[in-house]
């Protein structure tokens, strides 16, 4: 776990402002971490630490887990946060369970950030996938290699695809290494312009894209490039979504935060 310092926020009325945590790793959570310091209130971004590289939020921040629900459920009793944003990706189904419960332990209040997942368009060729075990099985054999998007850590079920060529994507090596004959990996991140992502496909002549439905603006050019050439997909549907109030954008978690424990900015 390493905190950082950063300079403190404006005060609230007087007292110091009401304190945030967020937990963060995703656009959405960097998005939050500005957005809320700039609004007044005093944010502390939380990285599960599974990434080494990472941009560096607005105001605190620090990496590690918590050590489950009771771990979590101290850290909120002893910071005294007035709120958490649940800011993690979509997928994050574990996190976003341990946050509800925690925040139910100690009282605090909960919000949590959910982006729209995306759904098909005309033009779309697309097969869904419950998870990334029968992604893997669902996926079809092609003349081109298979763009995989699933992220470094869900990969692993592809490795017995062995009648399949990839080309991997991940921001860094994939974990456990992938072990696979016929297999190049791109570390690279996003956001990927439209163009990027046709260049892509042109160089490596893709045959199919299996990706996860995180939703957003940041990764849907590679859905766009794969419409605009034919290319079939193969969607990993996502888990759930968590129990408690959801909203579907940064915007709207703040206005529920200005609603729920104040609005720094109003004196």
């Amino acid at each position: 776990m390493t905190p950082l310092a950063a300079p403190h926020n404006p005060t609230f009325e007087g007292e110091a402002a009401p304190r945030v945590l967020i937990l963060g790793g995703s656009s959405d959570g960097f998005e939050a971490a500005e957005r809320f310091t700039a609004s007044g209130y005093e944010v502390v971004t939380s990285f599960a630490g599974r990434t080494e590289t990472r941009r560096t939020p607005a105001g605190l921040w620090r990496v590690g887990g918590f050590g489950g629900v009771t771990g979590l459920s101290a850290y909120l009793a002893v910071e005294d946060f007035a709120l958490v944003v649940d800011a993690t990706h979509p997928f994050a189904a574990r996190i976003k369970d341990n946050a509800a419960k925690a925040c139910h332990a100690v009282g605090a209040r909960l919000v949590h950030v959910v982006r729209p997942a995306w759904r098909p368009r005309e033009g779309d060729d697309w097969r869904f996938a419950s998870d990334v075990e029968a992604a893997a099985q669902l996926t079809p054999r092609t003349d081109g290699p298979c763009f995989l998007t699933v992220g470094r850590m869900k990969i692993a079920p592809f490795a017995k695809r062995r009648d399949l060529r990839f080309v991997i994507r991940t921001v860094e090596p994939p974990e456990p290494p992938f072990d696979h004959p016929n297999a190049i990996v791109v570390n690279d991140r996003g956001p990927f312009s439209l163009a990027n992502e046709h260049a892509l496909f042109e160089e490596h002549g893709f045959g199919v894209l299996v990706t996860a439905n995180s939703g957003g603006k940041g990764a849907v050019a590679k859905l766009d490039a794969a419409r605009e050439r034919g290319v079939p997909v193969v969607l990993v549907d996502r888990p759930p979504p968590p129990a408690g109030l959801v909203v579907e954008t940064v915007e709207e978690a703040l206005e529920q935060a200005k609603a729920l424990i104040g609005d720094p900015g109003v004196a």
